[in-house]
């Protein structure tokens, strides 16, 4: 277990990727799992747009709002506060113009109290990113499957498996480098590609999906802990327990406990003084004090 006084810096992060240090990163969405998160000693919490699947129960990223992130990303805080806080810049939220993304990062940073903000993209967000890092704001990057475009992908696809795919991969990361990023996310990248995109950067490249090569992993705090009654397989995805099974037979438990008048017992209860139980109960019936 690491016990950290302040968070990681970018700067500290560069030299773990020039020193051949790997960044351990997890989601957390609350208080009690970036708590657990941060006493575990992972380098970097993500609060990521991913709540819209696993905490707030939609299909996709897209229904998130800069409310929700700023909502978790202050209760994750709180939980961690010596650990490095990424949260996610949510759907649309930076791509009309950099004033008003520039809006939802200064939310992010002094609402949701941030380290850093995380964005989708290439090429197209680098005025966006460049903005960010000139205002002091670090910010990580995000290529590969970029779940927020996930309908203009065509789907949950491997990306990296043609030529002409990792040639567009190392572009959006050296634009995303150039831009200021001081790190790069590559989710759902094909190993080979992965490999040689981080290879070729000087920043460190967080992966997911993306095969050992990368600077660091990231992976969803349910998924690790199978935290879902409707857990689906994940190639990319260690399993470490599963809890979900665990909290569905203990509520369980706990379900016949009181209907088979099993809990409360004794123990669970409090005691009044013997005067005043007499004196609601001195003749058998309650009475009014």
């Amino acid at each position: 277990m690491i016990k950290r006084k302040q968070p990681l810096s970018v700067v500290k992060m560069k030299k773990m990727k020039e020193q051949g240090e790997k960044l351990a990163m997890v989601t957390a969405y609350d208080y009690p799992s970036a708590q657990l998160a941060e006493e575990a000693g992972v380098d970097l919490l993500l609060v990521g747009d991913s709540l819209g699947n696993v905490v707030l129960g939609y299909d996709s990223t897209l229904p998130v709002t800069l409310d929700d992130m700023v909502y978790h990303s202050r209760a994750v805080r709180r939980g961690a506060p010596n650990t490095f806080v990424v949260t996610d810049m949510p759907f649309m939220t930076y791509h009309s113009s950099v004033s008003e993304g520039m809006s939802g990062v200064r939310r992010i940073m002094q609402e949701g109290h941030a380290n850093a903000v995380k964005m989708e993209g290439g090429p197209e967000i680098a005025l966006m990113v460049d903005a960010c890092v000139k205002a002091g704001v670090p910010v990580l990057g995000h290529i590969g499957l970029t779940p927020q475009s996930v309908h203009q992908l065509g789907g949950y696809r491997i990306q990296g498996k043609t030529l002409e795919d990792a040639k567009r991969l190392l572009e959006d990361a050296l634009a995303i480098e150039r831009a200021g990023a001081f790190g790069i996310v590559l989710e759902l990248v094909t190993e080979q590609v992965a490999a040689y995109i981080t290879e070729r950067l000087t920043i460190p490249t967080i992966g997911i999906g993306a095969g050992a090569s990368c600077d660091g992993q990231v992976l969803v705090f349910h998924d690790i802990l199978r935290y879902a009654s409707d857990y689906r397989e994940k190639r990319f995805v260690k399993t470490y327990a599963d809890i979900g099974t665990t909290i569905r037979d203990s509520i369980a438990s706990y379900v016949e406990d009181v209907k088979q008048q099993a809990f409360p017992q004794e123990a669970h209860a409090f005691t009044a003084d013997d005067e005043v139980a007499g004196q609601l109960y001195g003749n058998g019936k309650a009475e009014t004090p």
